[in-house]
């Protein structure tokens, strides 16, 4: 009798092989297709969430694994469409790293991607980005600025919130060092 293969779950173990083989070597954990925000460590959410190339490097080898461009090294042979759309998912997968930084500080309920697999993040990526765009995560009432926030615009409320990343890095830090 002839050996069936299911093409589907066959693809899907190779998009989670190649977007999590280097994560698990870089940060000794392990990830798979539904792994979402929300599963990182607190250590790999902290690294992960810092701007600069070394995090850069993190999100370049998961996103070309998910869109199966070949590993982090070759992102500057890449032709230039391709590697927009790289930067594009990275800044849009950065900002939601934060987000998550921010909830697990408590100062923000929820975030509008939280819900979602790391691979449908990058596979979805502008639709997502869109519909967080609609739905902007909001400051938790327990944050000491949340009356300041509450006056503010939704435009406003979101640079608000963003103005907030040295401080949430600053906090995360000390948390992971207690």
């Amino acid at each position: 009798m002839s050996k069936i293969v299911d093409l589907h779950n066959y693809r899907t173990k190779a998009v989670e092989q190649r977007a999590f083989s280097p994560w698990q070597n870089r940060f000794g954990e392990v990830y798979d297709v539904k792994s979402r925000l929300s599963d990182l460590s607190d250590k790999t959410l902290f690294f992960l969430a810092q701007p600069g190339e070394d995090s850069s490097v993190a999100y370049y080898e998961m996103i070309m694994g998910v869109l199966d461009l070949g590993p982090a090294t070759k992102f500057n042979y890449l032709p230039t469409e391709q590697q927009m759309q790289v930067v594009d998912i990275h800044l849009f997968l950065a900002d939601h790293m934060r987000f998550e930084m921010m909830c697990r500080l408590k100062w923000l309920a929820a975030h509008p991607c939280q819900n979602y697999s790391i691979i449908a993040l990058v596979q979805n990526h502008r639709q997502m980005r869109d519909d967080c765009k609609a739905n902007p995560p909001g400051l938790s009432s327990s944050h000491p600025g949340h009356a300041t926030y509450q006056k503010l615009i939704p435009r406003e409320k979101e640079v608000f919130i963003r103005q907030l990343l040295r401080e949430a890095l600053e906090k995360f830090e000390e948390r992971l060092e207690s």
